[in-house]
């Protein structure tokens, strides 16, 4: 059902923009780590989509975009090169990540990763901003254990498709995009499901 509407979702989308399903060159996507569900079906939607048209994709990391999304909004404030990705990944931990601004680009300081809230690794310097609802979810955790590191906290931001194909269009530029096959989910979790007996 959900796969349904992700469709419905994008036949308005080509409407809005004045598109032809046939015109379309390239398909970007939220890769994870996020919400199991939500993953899978991003991934099948756009491999069954590019394998319709024949057409690569680019996945894009859901804390890269995060950062992305956050610095765009921290623009005014002449800000936002320098972010601390946390997004709520339930359990008690969160999918971690950071990045400082290098160029039109970005460097990964702190690769992806699931962590327990005060166990998150430690970034360098000062003047980070940190973003996602990670940050809501755990803020006195978080903000005991990255102390002055964190100079802002925006637990509003969030990964947006804007901010996906922002980071996309240059690896469609660079000719990296990649078969559908290709359009896989980042879990980060070794086990994503319970099964009903454990439950």
């Amino acid at each position: 059902r959900h796969a349904e509407r992700i469709l419905d979702m994008v036949d308005q989308v080509l409407v809005e923009a004045r598109l032809e399903f046939a015109q379309i060159q390239g398909i970007a996507y939220g890769a994870g780590p996020g919400s199991f569900t939500g993953l899978r079906i991003a991934a099948g939607v756009t491999q069954g989509l590019a394998l319709a048209r024949g057409i690569g994709v680019v996945g894009i990391g859901t804390l890269l975009a995060l950062a992305e999304e956050a610095a765009e909004e921290a623009a005014q404030e002449a800000a936002g090169s320098r972010i601390v990705a946390c997004l709520d990944a339930h359990k008690g931990e969160v999918y971690h990540a950071a990045y400082r601004r290098a160029g039109a680009g970005w460097e990964e300081v702190s690769a992806p990763g699931v962590y327990r809230p005060e166990a998150v690794p430690l970034v360098p310097g000062e003047n980070w901003i940190g973003c996602g609802d990670g940050f809501a979810a755990y803020r006195e955790l978080l903000a005991a254990r990255l102390g002055e590191r964190v100079s802002a906290v925006r637990p509003e931001a969030a990964p947006t498709a804007r901010a996906v194909l922002k980071l996309a269009m240059p690896r469609f530029a660079a000719g990296e995009a990649k078969d559908a096959a290709a359009a896989v989910p980042v879990y980060l979790r070794d086990k994503v499901a319970l099964k009903t007996s454990e439950r």
